[in-house]
């Protein structure tokens, strides 16, 4: 395979690789890494799930996934309600850190000046975990290739099917020497578009059913946000916080921020009422903020997984 050696976007950037696994587990398992490419403004559960979804499908399929990365694409990609690169990294690394323990995010194509194309965003994976780590070590101390893959929508695939959408050297590239894991959308029809790509490629595109349907997308989020709707229960709460805090994604900025879910404070301990405090007053409990909650989650799917 033909990688091109990508620029390094900030001297002070780093490779993350916090959780991503060293060693291969099964040696039978042929190593996999999952990436995400997308604009993730805000990132969902959705996005979150799709993480999940795919290791299930890769577990049963043979792959041991060994890491997982969430790539926000730059502010030169010019898309309608996106945020700054600063601030969807933020939220996506706030995401990432408290609902999963082994997702991470690579802000290499967000740092970018330019518009980095996704097969270039591959290579840069590629680079960083083949060629400069040298693969993943087995228990005997050999190294093997990883398997790098894109983790994507369904919409993706049906791009891959129209002409003139995606450049053909970029196309064979992903899907010849990559491969692509598409978790499939309510109503949408990837079976049908695969059928419109070559042959030759067939094997490396994976299709994720949905078990459970989620059609939760950045784009409605933002919708709802715009018309200060409540978006709990749809995205991580940190990423909520961060929103509020922030002013993000409402059309009126100087608007204040809308009422959270959060449970109400506990009651004083002691004074006169001393019988009207809540049960867990009366223990010495205390109430849990909603800041950081957790779920777990993941993903919606267009020709950039974000949208």
């Amino acid at each position: 395979m033909s990688v091109t050696a990508p620029s390094s976007p900030e001297p002070s950037y780093m490779f993350p690789v916090h959780r991503l696994r060293r060693t291969l587990s099964d040696p039978s398992k042929t190593p996999l890494c999952l990436v995400a490419c997308g604009s993730f403004s805000p990132i969902t559960y959705m996005h979150l799930r799709m993480f999940e979804m795919a290791l299930d499908h890769a577990t049963a399929q043979g792959f041991e996934v060994i890491g997982g990365y969430l790539s926000p694409v730059g502010d030169a990609y010019k898309k309608r309600g996106l945020a700054s690169a600063t601030h969807r990294i933020r939220m996506c690394q706030m995401a990432a850190e408290q609902t999963s323990n082994w997702i991470m995010v690579d802000p290499w194509e967000a740092l970018k000046k330019d518009y980095t194309p996704t097969a270039a965003v591959l290579d840069h994976f590629e680079e960083e975990i083949n060629v400069k780590m040298g693969g993943i070590q087995l228990e005997n101390g050999e190294m093997r290739h990883v398997r790098i893959a894109l983790l994507a929508g369904s919409d993706l695939i049906g791009t891959m099917a129209e002409p003139g959408v995606w450049g053909q050297a970029d196309l064979d590239h992903i899907l010849g020497d990559y491969g692509v894991f598409i978790i499939e959308r309510s109503g949408s029809k990837a079976d049908k578009a695969v059928e419109f790509i070559p042959q030759q490629y067939h094997q490396n595109i994976h299709i994720i059913r949905q078990l459970i349907a989620n059609d939760v997308s950045s784009t409605k989020i933002r919708d709802l946000l715009s018309q200060r709707m409540s978006v709990h229960y749809l995205l991580p709460a940190c990423v909520i916080d961060y929103i509020q805090e922030h002013g993000l994604y409402r059309h009126d900025a100087n608007l204040p921020p809308r009422p959270t879910s959060a449970p109400p404070p506990a009651p004083a301990m002691g004074g006169s009422g001393g019988g009207s405090g809540s049960g867990a007053s009366k223990k010495g409990g205390k109430v849990p903020k909603s800041k950081g909650d957790a779920v777990d989650a993941q993903m919606n799917g267009s020709m950039i997984n974000g949208a």
